[in-house]
């Protein structure tokens, strides 16, 4: 099977079989990521892909689910999309869902009829980047879009019907920042249908262009246990009935749970590991365990 970038893939999804349908990332500027610097972006030939999915059983035995590969899947076509469905239920009949990672920007040539039809063949929970609905983050970060650019692209996943996972970046906003984040990506995300979010917290990486900002006093880090009070303020204000993930290796905690029903649990708990574990505890994991 062809894997040009590698398997990049978040924790939940490890029984998953993936599939390459794109290579490298078709933004490759954020400031804060480190992946895929050696590798130019390419949309994978349908003929390559179909030898790929041929191949699935051998590697993957009956998968339920597809993870698309590499930092974002959803930037192929609409015609490739819908050509890799029909040829995964041909060959891979155990298939019931197939998602990936994706950009808000991905979704741009893509209309609210070709997205439901693209649920209607089993399209499901792509892992959108959103990052932030702040629009100082976003420009600082070098994401490429604004907030309203992606309120729009969610507004159109959710009217026809294609459910998400979105993921908040806990201190991307750096020192004395993390409020403004916390609330604006809520708001972001209010009446949107997001099947689960999951967080992690920003370690920089070395080489990128957030660490040179860090090397050259340009940008100061967030401390851990306000990221923390960030985390409990996003909680607060989110409004949507969803899943909260923290199983990434950077967080200090790991919980899965329903909201807003366990909200207040996870806000007390956050409390609690604040109190009772501490700043410099808290750094000494993070560092440890950087983002991935």
């Amino acid at each position: 099977m062809h894997f040009t970038s590698g398997i990049n893939r978040p924790p939940f999804e490890r029984d998953s079989a993936y599939l390459q349908v794109t290579s490298g990332c078709s933004h490759n500027r954020c400031a804060f990521c480190g992946y895929f610097k050696d590798t130019g972006f390419k949309r994978s030939p349908i003929a390559e892909i179909e030898e790929d999915i041929k191949e699935i059983p051998k590697y993957f035995g009956a998968p339920e689910r597809i993870f698309l590969q590499a930092a974002d899947g959803f930037a192929a076509t609409y015609d490739v999309l819908m050509r890799t469905a029909e040829l995964v239920h041909e060959y891979v009949p155990s298939v019931k869902t197939i998602g990936g990672y994706a950009r808000i920007d991905d979704f741009l040539d893509k209309s609210v009829e070709q997205l439901r039809a693209m649920h209607e063949v089993c399209y499901s929970n792509p892992y959108i980047g959103v990052e932030s609905g702040d629009d100082v983050i976003l420009e600082r970060v070098h994401k490429g879009y604004d907030a309203k650019t992606a309120r729009e692209q969610l507004e159109k996943l959710t009217a026809a019907g294609l459910p998400i996972i979105a993921n908040f970046l806990n201190g991307i906003g750096g020192k004395d920042y993390g409020l403004s984040h916390a609330q604006l990506t809520a708001k972001l995300y209010e009446g949107i249908n997001i099947s689960m979010i999951e967080v992690s917290s920003l370690t920089l990486i070395p080489r990128t262009p957030l660490h040179y900002q860090k090397t050259k006093g340009k940008f100061t880090e967030a401390g851990e246990v306000e990221r923390l009070r960030e985390m409990q303020e996003f909680l607060r204000r989110l409004t949507n009935e969803t899943i909260f993930l923290s199983d990434h290796i950077s967080m200090p905690f790991f919980v899965k749970a329903p909201l807003p029903e366990k909200k207040s649990e996870i806000i007390e708990a956050i409390d609690h590991i604040i109190d009772e574990v501490g700043e410099e505890a808290l750094r000494t994991h993070r560092e440890l365990n950087p983002i991935m």
